[in-house]
């Protein structure tokens, strides 16, 4: 039985709704929060081991690329911590409507990239 619906593996093609793309980076952030928790337990773990130890984190996270690191999980983390309060929020019945998802999705993406940057200049 041959299906004559149109087939598109284009990933470049497919347009996805704003609210795709806000559930998608809620599931990445949510996997970046997960092995960012490894990195920080080691780090921890190290630090509370020896003095020596203790110096060695305090040196290693004084680097350009540690502070992107950690810049990058405490994103990760402020991205994921707003939408999941948005879903909180949709749990409650307000904003499951199709223009509240596209609103919701869209005020979730703006406060994210301001306490995201905010973020950024506490750390630098």
């Amino acid at each position: 039985m041959k299906s004559q619906r149109p087939v598109n593996l284009d990933l470049r093609t497919i347009k996805l709704p704003i609210t795709a793309y806000t559930s998608i980076l809620h599931r990445i952030s949510g996997v970046i929060l997960f092995v960012g928790i490894a990195i920080m337990l080691y780090g921890l773990d190290l630090s509370l081991d020896s003095e020596e130890g203790f110096a060695t984190v305090k040196a290693g996270l004084t680097s350009p690329l540690a502070k992107f690191v950690i810049w990058a999980l405490l994103s990760a983390l402020l991205y994921h911590l707003v939408a999941g309060v948005r879903h909180l929020i949709m749990d409650t019945g307000i904003g499951e409507t199709l223009e509240g998802g596209k609103r919701g999705s869209k005020i979730v993406i703006a406060v994210s990239v301001v306490v995201i940057v905010l973020a950024g200049v506490w750390i630098w």
